[in-house]
């Protein structure tokens, strides 16, 4: 039985500012496949206490083998 290659995959973010569609559109020009998706709430400081500044998404890529 031949030996199945691991796939390599990877987290990019959505950058601040950026729309989720936009990186999934960047991600697709430069041959990406997502195959997967998280979010986490990102908190900031503001007079001691953690304030909710944004949700982080990330997108879980793969490059498909030619």
């Amino acid at each position: 039985m031949a030996k199945q290659r691991k796939a390599n995959k990877q987290w990019i973010a959505v950058e601040e500012g950026e729309t989720v569609a936009a990186c999934y559109e960047r991600l697709q020009k430069s041959g990406y496949v997502v195959v997967g998706r998280r979010e986490e709430p990102q908190f900031i400081e503001v007079d001691g206490e953690r304030v909710w500044h944004r949700q982080q998404i990330e997108f879980q890529v793969v490059l498909p083998s030619s």
